[in-house]
């Protein structure tokens, strides 16, 4: 788990952006993945100004594992933050690499309507959806609510 104080923090938009992208991209290269041999890495910065990162474990009894996504929320739940601001996925590969059905349900639970998800490869980010974007008609805490 990697948290940081929002005084730690690199000061501009380009700066928080290049900050997170790398955290990322240094969580992925951290990946344990003797199965798969495809490593991923998140970075997520909290509305409270906090940074977490996670990557993806595998184990033995494959394909149970924990994505990236799932590790850097957990990392973050454990810091006691809540909301996430934008979130930094990183892969290897031509395409995409794009939060599992269970991670986007997973980031959706700590999202805002102004959350961004960072979809990055080794060279930088991709492509960059809105929740809504990446998740439409999303069910999430506020439903729960009588």
């Amino acid at each position: 788990m990697l948290k940081l104080k929002a005084s730690e923090a690199k000061t501009t938009k380009s700066k928080c952006d290049e900050q997170l992208f790398e955290l990322a991209k240094d969580a992925m290269s951290k990946a344990y993945v003797p199965y798969s041999r495809f490593n991923v890495g998140a970075a997520i910065s909290t509305v409270n100004g906090h940074v977490y990162s996670g990557c993806n474990v595998e184990n033995a009894a494959y394909p149970e594992g924990t994505c990236a996504e799932a590790g850097a929320i957990a990392s973050m739940v454990l810091g006691g933050d809540t909301v996430i601001k934008d979130i930094y996925v990183i892969g290897k590969g031509d395409g995409l690499v794009t939060p599992c059905g269970g991670c986007r349900q997973k980031i959706r639970e700590f999202s805002s309507a102004d959350t961004m998800i960072h979809i990055c490869g080794p060279e930088g980010v991709r492509k960059s959806l809105s929740m809504e974007e990446l998740l439409p008609f999303s069910f999430g805490p506020e439903n729960l609510k009588l």
